[in-house]
């Protein structure tokens, strides 16, 4: 029984929480963006808000309901799989269907901002099993406390065994990396022994005429 509370601990102790919370200041025609790696198949959840500097007071204040936020996210293989444009406060959703770094960014839907000020984007991003609402699903499907703590047990060990295999993955391609990289020496090596050995017998070839042609062998 101890043994079993113990690895339960363990477990919850080696879960790295997957969410970044931060805010950024952005120009009138500056991009933003942020890599995330993710494994496949994981959903990634982007809750954001918007603030316009008011020269007045000095501070930020909520931006107009004409200044909203243009989206781009790419994939590993820079294939751009979401591309809109929001509103000044908003939640951005995706799923991942190929392991590796994900690019978000965001820029300014306008270029005629008030006397080119500038905003303050507020962002939140969540990965995984941070992205359930778990109060929302025991009152959908009526779960008991230990059920819940149980179903949110089994998430996190699924989000575990994903992060696992994209670590293995990446392990792979190191390796594949590391392999082709020391293939490429060997070649590059012997194509230099190769020179160095076609110029020797060239040289030699050489001294040997000129001092046939000077009598002197």
């Amino acid at each position: 029984m101890i043994y079993s509370k113990s690895l339960v601990l363990l477990a919850s102790l080696l879960l790295v929480p997957l969410a970044n919370a931060l805010y950024f200041h952005i120009g009138e025609t500056e991009r933003k963006c942020f890599i995330e790696e993710i494994p496949d198949e994981t959903t990634v959840v982007a809750n954001y808000k918007v603030e316009l500097y008011d020269p007045r007071s000095g501070g930020f204040m909520p931006s107009s309901p004409g200044i909203g936020m243009h989206v781009e996210i790419k994939d590993p293989d820079d294939k751009t799989i979401l591309s809109r444009v929001y509103s000044s406060e908003g939640r951005i959703s995706f799923t991942s269907h190929i392991p590796g770094e994900h690019v978000l960014c965001m820029y300014s839907n306008s270029t005629a901002w008030f006397s080119g000020s500038q905003l303050r984007v507020h962002l939140d991003i969540q990965v995984g099993e941070h992205t359930i609402d778990y109060a929302n699903v025991a009152q959908k499907e009526k779960l008991t406390e230990l059920q819940l703590r149980i179903r949110q047990l089994l998430d996190q060990v699924d989000q575990i065994t994903k992060e696992q295999n994209y670590q293995r993955y990446r392990e792979e391609r190191f390796r594949q990396t590391s392999d082709s990289t020391n293939q490429r020496v060997l070649w590059w090596s012997l194509a230099q022994t190769l020179v160095l050995l076609v110029m020797g017998f060239w040289q030699m070839r050489h001294l040997k005429s000129f001092f046939e042609a000077k009598k002197l062998v």
